[in-house]
């Protein structure tokens, strides 16, 4: 994020400067009462959360990643078990499964909307695992047993959930949503006949809120939804040392409270969540209309089952380090989400994948740019960023039309 940007790529100021007094207020009454970790607030926080996700259960923990490593936990995802991810991610996704001693294998992605492909999928499960006599779905490259998937909806855009679910039935799946990025997106269910909620269509689902997020804190911030009541207990325990009440520890636990004073920020926000979405879908349509006759870029693609939150505007184009140059020279923030895929990153070369292995994810991340996405975008800002991108697609472009994968590789 370049905050000396004069069109800054995220504007984390304005939405706390509109809610200071309310802000300030709770923060007095923390102070006050000294209710720092747990209690009240939280419940709370987590009872409208989990009324906003249209599911049973919310519980409240200290970051995304803990809410997807405790979500794996708590739905029973042993200890070599292999669990079905995107490359195009950020770690968290990978570390929250490395880190409950589960096995990442990666998935390719649909190049429309940059989302688990449904396709890619179904052709892991059939070619890349065998069934043995026992029932057991082991995979080819790791010889473990595959036992969940971890759909990731980027970018504020839910992944393509019925054929997902579908898959994971037939094959014995557990689904867990990271839906860390789609606080508010909805997916029409054929199945269901309804729009859904994201974190209301898997086993549970994982969301962030770090402070860029749609629903962000002023800090480090998570939960996990679910309807799944033992689980949801479960994790109450783990992100508390194991314990069912104080002092009486029934398994072992991690540190993973929320503070209260976050949970009563999150409680705020969450009251202008809705309003804040509705603004961003505004602005996305915004930046289509004003785009759309750029053929030097790739507009994001929304399904006619996908409500997405654009929590990212993301576009794709050939210059994309030419083009993030021009913007920052037109004093316009950019960002990359993300620029070296999970198979390619030095953290998983244990995993033994190779550059080729992913195509359309590679691909994608050689061109994508995060444009600015906020709430408070004014309407010149918007029109002045679309004008610098089409003044530099219109330019004759100086070098090669893609980047070079090896630069996406990281150095030694």
């Amino acid at each position: 994020m370049n905050t000396d940007a004069t069109i800054p790529f995220l504007d984390l100021v304005t939405p706390h400067v509109e809610l200071e007094e309310e802000l300030t207020t709770l923060f007095r009454g923390v102070l006050h009462s000294a209710g720092f970790i747990g209690g009240p607030m939280v419940e709370h926080f987590e009872t409208a959360f989990a009324e906003f996700c249209e599911v049973r259960h919310a519980v409240a923990v200290n970051s995304g990643t803990d809410a997807l490593r405790f979500a794996i936990l708590a739905a029973g995802i042993q200890p070599g078990d292999v669990v079905l991810t995107v490359p195009n991610t950020f770690i968290a996704t990978g570390e929250a499964i490395s880190q409950a001693r589960a096995i990442p294998e990666f998935v390719e992605i649909d190049e429309q909307t940059s989302n688990m492909s449904v396709g890619m999928l179904q052709r892991y499960l059939e070619k890349q695992c065998i069934r043995e006599r026992s029932g057991r779905l082991v995979s080819l490259r790791s010889g473990r047993p595959v036992t969940a998937v971890i759909p990731v909806h980027l970018y504020g855009q839910m992944a393509d959930m019925d054929g997902i679910l579908d898959l994971a039935e037939r094959y014995g799946l557990i689904v867990i949503e990271d839906a860390c990025q789609a606080h508010g997106a909805e997916y029409f269910s054929k199945k269901n006949n309804r729009w859904m909620k994201a974190g209301s269509m898997g086993r549970a689902a994982a969301f962030s809120f770090y402070p860029g997020k749609n629903l962000g804190a002023c800090g480090e911030a998570g939960a996990v939804t679910t309807n799944d009541s033992e689980m949801a207990s479960k994790m109450k325990m783990l992100r508390d040392h194991g314990q069912s009440r104080k002092y009486y520890h029934d398994i072992e636990g991690y540190n993973g409270r929320l503070d209260a004073l976050q949970a009563g920020i999150l409680h705020v926000k969450l009251g202008h969540l809705k309003s804040w979405n509705e603004q961003r879908r505004a602005k996305a349509a915004e930046y289509n209309r004003q785009l759309a006759n750029c053929n030097a870029v790739l507009l994001p693609y929304e399904p006619s089952w996908s409500r997405g939150v654009f929590h990212l505007y993301v576009i794709r184009t050939g210059d994309r380090d030419g083009l993030m140059k021009h913007l920052k020279e037109a004093g316009i923030g950019s960002a990359i989400h993300y620029p070296v895929p999970l198979h390619l990153q030095k953290a998983y070369r244990s995993q033994n994948y190779s550059a080729g292995d992913f195509p359309v994810t590679e691909s994608a991340a050689s061109e994508i740019v995060s444009l600015p996405m906020f709430p408070q975008l004014t309407s010149e800002q918007l029109e002045k960023v679309c004008a610098e991108v089409k003044s530099f697609t219109a330019k004759p472009q100086q070098g090669p039309t893609n980047v070079e994968l090896d630069r996406l590789v990281p150095a030694e």
